[in-house]
């Protein structure tokens, strides 16, 4: 089992900037691929950014290709989603999760362990 807690979620105003931070606990997370997810009201959750296992690769949703960075520490234990620029449309409550199966890196259902999540709100 992995245990994930995410936080350094808040309010911002727009074109402001937060850092989301992943801490893993329980099992070793460095063999897995990490994710961030978002999920606003009345939207299904979607696909933010994740990092291969190593950080040689990542991947980003075109919605935040250039405005967010995500990045790993396996020494640490932890994974980070830089958030810049940020828009009234980024408000949502993000996820991070391990990738454990196989499939997409996009896919939510190829993530078996998922933090509780942390509220970002981004005032117009």
């Amino acid at each position: 089992q992995v245990q994930l807690v995410e936080s350094g979620g808040g309010l911002v105003q727009a074109g402001g900037s937060l850092r989301l931070s992943c801490a893993a606990s329980g099992r070793t997370f460095s063999p897995y691929d990490m994710g961030w997810f978002r999920q606003a009201p009345g939207k299904e959750r979607e696909f933010v950014a994740a990092i291969s296992w190593n950080a040689g690769s990542t991947w980003y949703a075109d919605s935040v290709k250039g405005q967010f960075t995500i990045s790993r520490d396996n020494v640490k234990n932890m994974v980070y989603l830089q958030m810049n620029s940020l828009k009234p449309e980024d408000t949502a409550v993000y996820y991070c999760a391990a990738k454990t199966l196989f499939g997409p890196i996009q896919r939510s259902t190829t993530y078996d362990y998922w933090g509780q999540g942390t509220q970002v709100t981004v005032s117009s």
